[in-house]
């Protein structure tokens, strides 16, 4: 009987498609099976190869999976999808996961632990509701302006606004009820953003590579915490360069017939963790312009000849491999740039 050397596994939430192949890619089997029957089909399975798509609880699959004993490979579903012959359905695209999965050249996702999974959920919530939070201001702000309301924009500018409809005296009562009900979500929106602020600073200072990681300048407990739970391994990378390529930060090629045509970056990789990088380079490069203080000298000659962002997004670039380095070597970032 032909053994099993690898299975494709089409994720859903209740019914999943499995696709079964040989060493030499014949099919074998080709089966749906319901959510309560899926690890029990697995464990009956000999060792083998178990292929899946990176996408939504793939991660909690994989863990499950390969406790069973087998070696569990995550695909990016963008890399699955030039492997679907034609058509759409559940068994084309489980026999294009196996077939993806069987190229020698594939790029697989690391399985996330549970810990990683716990992190990213705070840093994700936080996220969610500093979102909400902008869009209520954003909403109070729209509706005084209806009547003739207006502040500056930011925290301040919300602070003063708050000021202006306590203080108007021409406002309608039923508008006035309805700001004050967005105020108040507001408040409880950012009271509830600084209780994971906390968390979050307490899991950053725990670990003590997150805590190497802060010493680079303008990365903090937020960023430090997001590398860890939402980036991969930087040991999967053969250098920073490398890392920094999969974050995004690096310019997109158009290069043919020997010609080098360089466009804007990637922006491939992680989007939060690339937007994190970003934020942390504009902060170095505001804080340096406030201070004037004397750069690194090679970011001093960077802003010198190119545009800001141009700027920014090089430091983002070097912070990347900077972090690849410390994950990687260990140590704690020593540089003469300061904030």
């Amino acid at each position: 009987m032909e053994e099993v050397s690898i299975i494709g596994l089409d994720l859903a939430k209740r019914i999943f498609q499995a696709h079964g192949a040989d060493r030499s890619g014949k099919c074998l089997f080709s089966r749906k099976l319901s959510r309560a029957q899926l690890l029990g089909f697995f464990s009956s399975q000999k060792p083998c190869i178990v292929a899946m798509e990176a996408c939504s609880s793939a991660h909690y699959w994989g863990r499950e999976i390969a406790a069973l004993g087998h070696e569990v490979r995550l695909i990016p579903a963008h890399y699955v999808k030039p492997y679907v012959k034609r058509g759409k359905n559940d068994a084309a695209d489980a026999e294009a996961i196996c077939e993806a999965a069987s190229r020698p050249t594939m790029r697989f996702v690391e399985i996330r632990s549970a810990e990683q999974h716990s992190q990213a959920m705070v840093f994700r919530s936080r996220d969610l509701l500093v979102r909400q939070r902008t869009q209520a201001i954003n909403a109070v702000r729209g509706h005084c302006a209806e009547f003739g309301l207006s502040a500056p924009t930011g925290h301040k500018g919300y602070e003063a606004l708050k000021g202006l409809i306590g203080e108007a005296t021409d406002l309608p009562e039923v508008s006035r009820e309805v700001l004050e009900l967005l105020m108040a979500s507001i408040d409880q929106l950012e009271g509830q953003i600084g209780v994971l602020e906390k968390k979050m600073a307490q899991l950053a200072k725990r670990d003590p590579v997150n805590k190497a990681l802060m010493s680079i300048p303008g990365i903090g407990p937020i960023t430090a915490l997001a590398v860890k739970a939402l980036g991969p391994d930087a040991r999967g990378f053969a250098s920073g360069r490398d890392y920094a390529a999969w974050m995004g930060l690096v310019p997109s090629q158009h290069s043919s017939g020997g010609k080098e045509r360089l466009g804007k970056i990637t922006k491939k990789g992680n989007r939060t963790l690339r937007r994190l990088f970003v934020i942390c380079a504009g902060t170095v490069i505001t804080s340096i312009a406030r201070s004037r203080t004397v750069p690194d000298p090679w970011l001093a000659k960077l802003l010198a000849r190119r545009p800001r962002m141009v700027a920014v997004t090089a430091l983002a670039n070097k912070i990347a491999r900077i972090v690849w380095a410390l994950q990687v070597k260990g140590g704690v970032y020593q540089s003469p740039m300061t904030t």
